[in-house]
């Protein structure tokens, strides 16, 4: 058959397969349900003041909660997953999603709804890595293609989140939480198209064959290389979007061009993943990320010239979009002796969009605004080195070429 979302065609083996179409479309909006709810704290913010009388730092509090939950969420899932099937672990997640918005929805009390976030992030952990976890392994080599895809949605939350709070005013948000977790509730009823058990691969990936497991040392390095690229990157993707509107005020442009410029920034970014999808199935991880994090480095080096500074930013996201879902089906490949992995990559970028702010905070409150820039190329040379490595790294041997046989010399 031809794959309706890459135009490759490709063989599809009924008794294998690990998701049905219907339960690949109820993924993606699984995705675009945890982006939109990750995104509707912010905007929530003055309701929440107002109607529990917190400071700024305490209603941010709620997102912190999230997180905590989220990066919770991930490890345990991790522990679980294999005893328990994937419809248990997609499923326990849509739940504790679901009653966590809710009882967020209707806390009368914020240390309550501080508990619902803590939930919510839990269940939302668990939906992060169950379905990256099966869309890197459960598509053969359209892993990479479908990953983007995939994480595309969550960008399309995320933008719709803030949207439908500015529809609605802050004062409603409870209404946008408990449509969340009625969303979540209905996913449940799409769980029987997902299968319970991992079949073997079946296909390669762009890249050829697995690479042999590497020894346990070269495991941990491997893992540490992988780990520093995904904390890096999404600390990269999250002091974008948090520091660009206040960067571009502070070089002249007007309130309403930055606060416009950062949303470019983020439809960039969820534009650019599906833009890789045609590529990512006739390019390997490889390539893909390390062209990703070049164009972020040229594209963060020219956000320090003034006349330049929005439209860099939008490249930004539009290079970095593919890094996240593309370094997955390139850890599974490369050290599979790591079964749960990519349990450990999801929940440092996690941790890494959590430090982001105050790590970048810091550094400004150093340099100034005017440095945010420089920071954020420095930042992302980090990202570029450690896929340089990688690459290098994770090379496949070559395979020995043919002996060339010489003539005999006559004797003389």
């Amino acid at each position: 058959m031809t794959d309706p979302i890459t135009g490759v065609r490709v063989p599809v083996r009924r008794d294998t397969a690990l998701f049905t179409r219907a339960a690949v479309a109820a993924s993606c909006v699984g995705f675009v349900l945890i982006g939109a709810l990750q995104s509707l704290y912010g905007p929530a913010i003055p309701a929440l003041r107002e109607e529990f009388g917190l400071s700024p730092s305490a209603a941010g509090l709620g997102l912190s909660a999230h997180f905590a939950g989220g990066v919770t969420g991930v490890l345990a899932f991790n522990r679980i997953h294999g005893r328990t099937g994937n419809r248990v672990l997609l499923g326990s997640s849509y739940a504790l999603m679901a009653l966590g918005s809710i009882a967020f929805a209707l806390a009368p009390a914020w240390p309550l709804a501080l508990a619902a976030a803590l939930v919510a992030g839990f269940g939302f952990g668990g939906i992060d890595y169950g379905l990256n976890q099966l869309f890197a392994t459960g598509f053969g080599r359209r892993s990479t293609a479908m990953l983007n895809v995939l994480n595309a949605h969550f960008g399309i939350g995320a933008v719709a989140g803030p949207a439908l709070i500015g529809l609605l005013g802050p004062g409603r948000y409870p209404v946008a939480f408990l449509a969340c977790g009625a969303l979540a509730a209905g996913l449940l009823l799409f769980l029987k198209g997902v299968r319970d058990r991992e079949p073997a691969p079946a296909a390669e990936g762009p890249a050829g064959p697995p690479a042999p497991p590497p020894r346990a040392g070269r495991t941990v390095l491997l893992m540490g290389a992988f780990v520093l690229l995904y904390v890096v990157h999404v600390g990269v993707e999250a002091g974008v979007g948090g520091w660009e509107p206040t960067h571009l005020e502070t070089v002249g442009y007007g309130t309403a061009t930055a606060a416009s410029a950062t949303s470019v920034y983020w439809l960039m970014l969820t534009a650019g993943r599906f833009l890789v999808v045609p590529l990512a199935v006739r390019l390997t991880e490889p390539v893909i990320v390390a062209v990703s994090c070049a164009g972020m480095l040229l594209c963060t080096g020219a956000a320090a010239v003034p006349g330049l500074a929005p439209y860099a930013y939008a490249g930004v996201g539009l290079f970095i979009a593919p890094i996240f879902p593309t370094g997955l089906p390139w850890l599974h490949r490369t050290v599979p002796t790591a079964r749960r992995a990519a349990a450990y990559v999801i929940a440092a970028s996690m941790v890494g969009g959590v430090a982001a702010g105050p790590a970048l905070g810091r550094a400004i409150e150093l340099s100034g605004v005017r440095a945010v820039p420089a920071v954020l190329c420095a930042m992302t040379a980090v990202c570029l080195l450690a896929t340089v490595w990688l690459a290098r790294a994770t090379r496949p041997p070559r395979p020995p070429g043919p002996r060339r046989h010489h003539p005999a010399r006559p004797c003389e």
